[in-house]
């Protein structure tokens, strides 16, 4: 027996599985991290992708918005970058902290305390520039235009007033719209609940209740939500990108700046090559963890890592999730929707009022329904059960549970970061 470690909330809890049942660690590719953040941001502004020059662009603008993503992509390390932005901004580019407004892109998330804010940019920065939380039901939205694909845009007044509108995320695999980052900045970052309603409801197959076979991982072409995304962001005629890639373990490993669209699509390379994993074969159990805290602070976030690592689990095999899930659900509509689950209307309900959390709901019952999902948790078993979710509380009982005796094992310590894909051989 060996003992594997898996992250959970702010500690981490070890698990012994037979070796001879291990097929696979799956980890990340190989990494360096930055060793000079400092100077990384420095010269991907400075030298930007299909763009002028930061300092070109930021001179010509009187009033700046910076979009930062909210406390539930902290993990992106905004509050290394942000003080380094509004520097040079005003120490090179000669404005001043009036010029600027920091906009948290919440997209439909509640906005973040007085704390979250100044841990998300600083409380130097917080002092001394604006920073506001994006609120999607804002009745001053500014409307840009409709998509090809019929979504009505309309956005934050700060950001659509400004001269110059920076966005700050992080490339990731996103199980809806392919990749995070880029123009999720926009859209939802800043969008209207309108506009993010109609949008995230290409998630749905128009003629059946599934998830839309469109849309995935990796997937950007075709991908209604992606093209959509694309279209709004494009309406925006003053955005500069700066895009962040983190290594496995959450560390920054590269920057990318520029254009809104090349430099991310740059920076979604990067990522396919660090996460990104070959696999023979696919398994009978894969044991994983969110990567802890914030990756695992709610279900509604802590899924992602189902998302990624399913594609190493055979169909009707056995995930096992470490997922503390100190709020619950997350997302405030996420578990309403065990209502119309259970009632019997849910197709028809999330149909006529899609949302995010509802989707979300969906796909991880979707999940459920194919694969026994054992889930270590502080999540209340009798709150995920409808959902078909077995969550406990005593690992000693999961791992009983789980029967994973005699069964092929892939060990997947951050199932948030990587992305298990079976080659053409192993087919």
């Amino acid at each position: 027996m060996k003992e594997y470690k898996f992250r959970y909330g702010n500690t981490s809890v070890s698990i012994p599985v037979d070796e001879s049942q291990v097929i696979g660690v799956i980890e990340g590719n190989d990494t360096t991290p930055l060793s000079n953040i400092s100077g990384a941001l420095m010269d991907a502004i400075d030298n930007p992708i299909d763009s002028a020059p930061l300092s070109e662009v930021a001179a010509k603008a009187s009033s700046i918005a910076i979009i930062v993503s909210d406390m539930t992509r902290y993990w992106m390390r905004q509050d290394l970058i942000v003080p380094l932005i509004v520097d040079y901004l005003v120490e090179k580019c000669g404005k001043s902290y009036e010029d600027l407004t920091i906009v948290i892109a919440t997209g439909t998330h509640v906005g973040g305390s007085e704390e979250d804010l100044r841990t998300l940019v600083t409380s130097p920065v917080f002092d001394k520039v604006r920073t506001i939380n994006h609120d999607c039901h804002d009745k001053n939205l500014v409307y840009l235009g409709t998509t090809s694909y019929g979504t009505p845009v309309s956005i934050n007044k700060e950001a659509a007033d400004a001269d110059l509108v920076i966005c700050l995320g992080a490339a990731t695999y996103h199980v809806m719209a392919g990749f995070g980052g880029g123009r999720k900045s926009i859209l939802p970052g800043i969008s209207s609940l309108e506009t993010i309603k109609h949008n995230h409801a290409y998630s749905l197959a128009p003629d059946a209740f599934i998830t839309n076979p469109e849309i995935g991982n990796g997937k950007l072409e075709g991908n209604p939500l992606n093209e959509d995304m694309l279209e709004a962001a494009a309406m925006m005629k003053n955005l500069f990108m700066i895009t962040l890639v983190t290594d496995t373990e959450f560390q920054l490993e590269s920057i990318y700046a520029g254009h809104w669209r090349t430099s991310w699509e740059k920076a979604c390379e990067e990522v396919k090559r660090i996460y990104t994993v070959p696999i023979e074969k696919k398994a009978d159990v894969v044991i994983t963890s969110c990567g802890g805290f914030p990756k695992d602070e709610s279900l509604y976030q802590g899924t992602k890592a189902v998302d990624n690592v399913i594609s190493a689990l055979k169909d009707g095999g056995t995930l096992i999730l470490m997922l503390e899930g100190r709020n619950g659900g997350g997302s405030p509509d996420y578990f309403d929707w065990i209502k119309p689950l259970v009632g019997g209307t849910f197709e028809e309900e999330l149909r006529n009022n899609f949302t995010v959390g509802g989707y979300i709901f969906f796909l991880n019952c979707e999940q459920a329904a194919r694969f026994n999902i054992l889930m270590y948790s502080s999540i209340p078993a009798e709150t995920v059960a409808p959902m078909g979710i077995k969550a406990y509380d005593n690992l000693d009982k999961l791992m009983e549970d789980a029967h994973i005796e005699g069964k092929s094992v892939y060990i997947i310590p951050s199932g948030s970061t990587v992305l298990p894909v079976v080659t053409d051989s192993g087919r």
